[in-house]
């Protein structure tokens, strides 16, 4: 990790991947995040994918680099305790990120009665505080129509909202923090996945494009809508996928299949002029079937080799045990990834964060916590409490260490 941001506490109480996430951000730039957990653990300590012993790979995927309290805040003692971390002095802490809801003794009023500047990002489903998961939102922002075959929907492997948010999470406090270094004002900064979701649909045009166009977008399978792109089969059974966006990749495509003279005559043929984005797209059918056999021919290995030789912009589909048996760009190969020891689990290929920054020198990505591994450590430090006080919360069952 790069310690950009060494010194700044955050403090975060959360579930699934959006808010963990932006934490995550956070702490692998060097933050001091910690994360508080009900005693036990909570609604996704367990949550797949898991290891063959049960111990969730997603749990700790999203929770590297932080530390963790565990703490019992059903009991008034506990939500006390947590309200004191969240809201304690300091001109670098007092950041609280959160997807639980802001209300009761979470409630901004609240905190903000034990700090006045405190910075408080919370987020929520919707924007009037419903229920949704990136799997609902997605369904109704229209993306599984276009996945799919147009009647039938297909949802996406990957919770892509989920993803962003956390980024935003991660934006929002640092936004929010620098706001207060210099003005000394706190905030509440409220986000919801749902409009996380709809915001980027309509930076990317798909809003303007419902509403101002007759035609509907249509669904495509594997073209690419607007321009060239197209999966196609070697004469192994593998497939690669195939962009020709930018003008140079659209000519390194002609050249390796050698097809420029059958290209040019199907330009002619449909009046289109095959150097324009749109044209190609257009002509799509077309240039799929003059393209074909010139993979169908050939093995996978030496489509491979002809394709980067010549420069085209090409990837080649791959299952995720593929992924991580064979591609060193998913090995220590790269400079993202290292092997940590993660406790309770082993080694793992863990990445850091992929934002390299020049001026300072690469460190390992640190693991996850155990649950609860922190919770002495942070009592005493953050909140200054003596030994014999914490081990009295401990004996009331207040708090609780690593299992």
């Amino acid at each position: 990790m790069q310690q950009l941001l060494r010194g700044l506490r955050v403090v975060e109480g959360s579930a699934f991947v959006a808010a963990p996430s932006g934490g995550m951000t956070l702490a692998q730039l060097g933050a001091d995040v910690i994360r508080f957990d009900q005693i036990g653990g909570g609604i996704d300590t367990n949550r797949w994918p898991v290891t063959d012993q049960g111990k969730s790979l997603y749990w700790h995927s999203l929770n590297k680099g932080k530390r963790s309290i565990a703490v019992d805040f059903r009991k008034p003692e506990g939500r006390e305790l947590l309200s004191e971390l969240i809201c304690a002095p300091g001109d670098d802490a007092g950041l609280f990120l959160t997807n639980f809801p802001a209300r009761g003794w979470l409630s901004d009023e609240a905190l903000r009665a034990k700090r006045e500047d405190l910075i408080y990002l919370n987020l929520t489903g919707d924007r009037h505080g419903g229920n949704a998961l990136d799997y609902t939102v997605n369904a109704r922002v229209g993306i599984p129509f276009l996945n799919g075959d147009g009647k039938t929907p297909l949802n996406s492997a990957l919770p892509a909202w989920d993803v962003i948010a956390g980024q935003q999470i991660a934006l929002g406090l640092l936004a929010a923090e620098r706001h207060r270094s210099r003005t000394g004002e706190g905030q509440f900064v409220s986000i919801a996945l749902a409009d996380v979701a709809l915001a980027t649909m309509g930076h990317l045009g798909y809003l303007a494009e419902a509403r101002l166009n007759s035609e509907p977008r249509p669904s495509l399978g594997n073209h690419i809508f607007g321009t060239f792109g197209f999966d196609f089969e070697c004469a192994d059974r593998e497939r690669v996928m195939v962009v020709g966006v930018s003008p140079k990749q659209w000519q390194a495509l002609i050249e390796v299949t050698g097809c420029a003279e059958e290209v040019a005559t199907l330009g002619s043929t449909l009046n289109l002029n095959l150097a324009l984005e749109g044209d190609r797209y257009a002509a799509r059918e077309a240039l799929v079937e003059l393209f074909k056999p010139w993979f169908s021919m050939r093995p996978s290995a030496n489509v491979h080799a002809a394709l980067e030789a010549a420069g085209a912009c090409w990837g080649p589909y791959q299952t995720l045990k593929q992924l991580v048996s064979s591609d060193v760009e998913a090995s220590i190969e790269n400079p993202l990834f290292s092997m940590v020891q993660q406790p309770g689990i082993g080694e793992l290929l863990t990445p850091s964060q992929p934002l390299n920054f020049g001026a300072l020198p690469s460190e390992q990505p640190n693991p996850a916590p155990r649950l609860g591994e922190h919770t002495d450590e942070i009592l005493a430090d953050v909140l200054g409490l003596s030994s014999s006080t914490i081990g009295a919360l401990h004996d009331a069952g207040v708090v609780a260490g690593a299992p």
